[in-house]
């Protein structure tokens, strides 16, 4: 099991011919993800690595199935792009754009919304909504299974430990630690990095929640915003399973952004001290320094 991806994903790639596109939708395929089509206005016809291009995305769903998608494409087009994948059906969407204006966000969660009442959906059986990862996301990955965006794929094994985060870096590197102690991880996503992105922690947190293969669940935090605080709250009226988190951003002078839209503290509100408060009353293991996170796990696995 799994959450979100696993070997029968089908990926389209919205922007496969743009320069990240070609780039990423190679070590899609390295890492065994069936990348099934490309997605680009007026390169119908065209491949790239082998994957046939089409010109929009109802036209790749219809000729392959597909079942998810990664958007690569600039800021200003995202939102249409968006619309395009919810309204073709797919069942996630990974967009790995940086820049998406805060408002556009706001509107595709609002088409989000709208999908989700029952009515008959191309590329999916059911009426299940679309679930939108991102955008500013590394994507999604199941170690051995599929890869969906920017992950290098090598960082990640398989195993029982779910891993979550704002931070592309973080994933990687969380994911790398635990792999060097034998640790491997069943899913591991990053949110995204920006004020509004479509799952949240909580959601995030839910789906590990019931997924049988997950065993503990890593929670990679920053200060900015109230992720945190919201899934402290889900975590200690709902999981039962064993949580970790750490929280970048500890030493970050109030008011200054620190990479992440979302990384700005007013304030007490969404500071580092509120944001370790919440999760320790919850129940989590909050490591100091982001080295600690594995020997944290360890000592959690082993209890379990």
């Amino acid at each position: 099991m799994s959450i979100l991806v696993n070997r029968e994903t089908r990926v389209v790639i919205q922007g496969i011919t743009g320069r990240h596109g070609t780039t990423y939708t190679r070590v899609m395929l390295d890492a065994g993800t069936r990348v099934v089509a490309g997605v680009t206005p007026g390169k119908r016809g065209a491949d790239v690595h082998g994957v046939p291009v089409f010109d929009d995305v109802r036209e790749a769903v219809r000729q392959t199935g597909a079942n998810a998608s990664v958007v690569f494409v600039p800021p200003n087009s995202c939102r249409e792009a968006l619309y395009e994948a919810i309204d073709a059906g797919l069942g996630v969407v990974a967009c790995v754009t940086d820049g998406v204006p805060v408002q556009d966000t706001m509107l595709v969660k609002r088409r989000l919304v709208g999908a989700a009442s029952p009515r008959p959906v191309l590329g999916r059986g059911d009426a299940a909504p679309t679930v939108l990862i991102g955008p500013n996301c590394p994507g999604v990955i199941t170690p051995g299974e599929a890869s969906l965006g920017i992950m290098p794929f090598r960082c990640f094994s398989p195993g029982p430990v779910g891993v979550v985060t704002r931070s592309g870096t973080l994933t990687y590197q969380t994911a790398a630690q635990l792999g060097e102690r034998g640790i491997g991880q069943s899913t591991a996503l990053g949110i995204g990095g920006d004020l509004v992105v479509g799952l949240s922690f909580a959601d995030v947190l839910a789906r590990f929640q019931a997924d049988s293969a997950t065993e503990l669940v890593v929670l990679v935090g920053e200060i900015g915003g109230t992720q945190e605080e919201r899934a402290a709250e889900f975590i200690a009226e709902r999981m039962t399973k064993p949580v970790v988190a750490f929280i970048a951003g500890r030493t970050a002078p109030p008011g200054k952004p620190m990479g992440h839209a979302g990384a700005i503290v007013t304030g007490d509100e969404g500071s580092y001290d509120s944001k370790r408060a919440a999760l320790e009353q919850a129940g989590v293991a909050v490591a100091p320094l982001v080295t600690d996170i594995v020997p944290l796990v360890e000592q959690r696995l082993r209890r379990a």
